[in-house]
């Protein structure tokens, strides 16, 4: 291991119109846009400033960033952002430290306490930023206590109370304390050692996904640790592929990003889940381990009744039960999907495996441990049990043993099969299969996936069909055609051009 530190990756949460955009506006308007080598050409949710100590600088100007000792940090760029939205504490957990922004005339909010909870769940070192100092009409001292209050009154102990969270005055409109917040930002990263090892495989999260007409799918990776280089075969968020183009947030191609670098990534296969992680294990190993997990479960629910998820629930708090309650019931909108057998706090105990047993359920549990006699009682009674630290990692795989679980009893219809034999440059980046009917009919307006070694690389549908120069609607076996798809697929000769239905 060759571990070395590494910049820390910072996300910025707090209550809507406290200043969280306009802060992060400053920052990078501020010190990206004065990097040597131009401004910011691309948006690509993430960026790295240049942090410097004010120290013996000799600025005279107190909110100029640019001081004398360089220290690099990483933002997730705008809280609006789509990795925040399908689940906001994702944001906290991807992040190395999370600043709270709490406007000075306001104080803590509703938001506020929902993204306190969501970086207390990622145990990542907060700072607070008080924000608005320069607003007329407040005392910032009064204000000041006050907050201070409310974060004691949750917990939260700050360093003029004898904690340890920094409480950091600013003006994200000015730029007055942006500085000082900066400087803290390097110190937390100092005090919390954040290292990286750039000998490792990379790992990391994706934080932008999208499908361009040109370019085909891109995503925005944020490298936690390790090297990504350009050429390496990867396997992330659901997708495969091998990185053929690699640019940072000034549009800047890279042959290698290291620890706690965001990139844009050119030449996967699909566009990938935003928040889908860049794994350490091979691509085939990974796939094989996440169907094995969705088999196990799937495999155990259909013990029980018939589409019918149960479960019993353990969890360390009651707040944590109501929330996990609160995002499963979504799956019983149109029936009863999620069966909630039993829901508790403390740890995973003889009688919730008894129970479990009996009524052919899974056991969760959220922030608790299992019992040792427990343990052996579920192995005795073949009950499986699931344990997680994160809300979010729960939900989702909950959400895939639902979809996995539903999809039981549906039945594929396959109309035709064609192999792509060819393949010609069409308009602007666009390319044509040039393929040959084996197997029925493909038609225009059905639905149209691309088979690679039996794995599927995509679905789409046919933009246009062409025999010779001709546009049909259909064409058979034996048939010789064109076809243009929509949205575009990263095919290649000898894939495999497959048209079904889902009944």
């Amino acid at each position: 291991m060759t571990e070395v530190t590494r910049p820390p990756i910072v996300t910025i949460l707090g209550h809507v119109d406290h200043g969280k955009t306009t802060l992060l506006d400053f920052i990078r308007k501020t010190n990206v846009a004065s990097r040597e080598h131009g401004g910011i050409t691309q948006h690509i949710g993430a960026y790295q400033i240049s942090a410097q100590g004010t120290g013996d600088s000799g600025q005279k100007d107190k909110n100029s960033l640019k001081p004398a000792t360089s220290n690099l940090i990483t933002f997730i760029d705008t809280p609006g952002h789509a990795a925040f939205e399908k689940m906001r504490s994702r944001g906290a957990k991807v992040a190395d430290i999370a600043v709270l922004v709490v406007a000075a005339d306001d104080g803590i909010m509703p938001q506020t306490d929902e993204a306190i909870k969501h970086i207390q769940e990622a145990k990542v070192p907060m700072i607070v930023a008080v924000n608005k100092i320069d607003m007329s009409g407040i005392d910032v001292k009064v204000q000041l206590e006050k907050i201070k209050k409310q974060l004691s009154d949750r917990k939260i102990l700050v360093e003029e109370y004898g904690g340890d969270t920094p409480v950091v005055p600013i003006s994200a409109k000015s730029g007055e304390g942006i500085p000082k917040l900066l400087e803290m930002i390097t110190l937390v990263s100092e005090l919390n050692d954040i290292k990286g090892d750039p000998q490792e495989v990379a790992s990391g999260v994706v934080i932008e996904s999208s499908l361009d007409k040109f370019k085909g799918p891109i995503a925005t990776i944020l490298v936690r640790d390790g090297t990504l280089r350009k050429g390496d075969q990867i396997m992330v968020g659901g997708s495969k592929g091998k990185v053929r183009g690699m640019f940072d947030f000034n549009g800047k191609s890279l042959e290698a990003a290291g620890p706690s670098t965001p990139v844009e990534v050119l030449g996967l296969e699909g566009v990938p889940a935003v928040g889908g992680l860049l794994g350490k294990e091979s691509p085939s190993k990974a796939l094989a381990e996440a169907d094995k997990e969705v088999k196990s479960l799937v495999d155990k629910l259909r013990q029980g009744a018939p589409k019918t998820l149960k479960l019993v629930i353990k969890a360390d708090k009651q707040g944590s039960l109501e929330a996990i309650q609160s995002s499963l019931e979504k799956f019983n909108e149109e029936g009863e999907v999620v069966n909630f057998i039993f829901s508790g706090t403390g740890d995973i105990g003889e009688e919730n495996i008894k129970l479990a047993a009996a009524v052919g359920a899974i056991v969760l549990g959220f922030n608790v441990k299992i019992a040792p006699n427990a343990q052996k009682l579920a192995e005795a009674e073949k009950v499986l049990i699931r344990t997680y630290n994160i809300i979010y990692e729960l939900i989702e795989e909950m959400e895939e043993v639902v979809e996995a679980l539903l999809k039981v009893g549906q039945v594929e219809e396959v109309f035709g099969r064609a192999n792509i034999i060819a393949e010609f440059p069409f308009g602007k980046g666009e390319r044509i299969a040039g393929c040959r009917i084996i197997e029925g009919e493909i038609a225009k307006g059905r639905k149209i996936r691309i088979v690679r070694e039996s794995a599927v690389i995509g679905e789409t549908k046919l933009k246009s069909l062409r025999k010779v120069k001709e546009e049909v609607q259909k064409a058979e076996k034996g048939n010789d055609c064109g076809m243009l798809f929509d949205p575009p697929v990263n095919f290649q000769v000898s894939d495999v051009v497959e048209s079904f239905r889902v009944i």
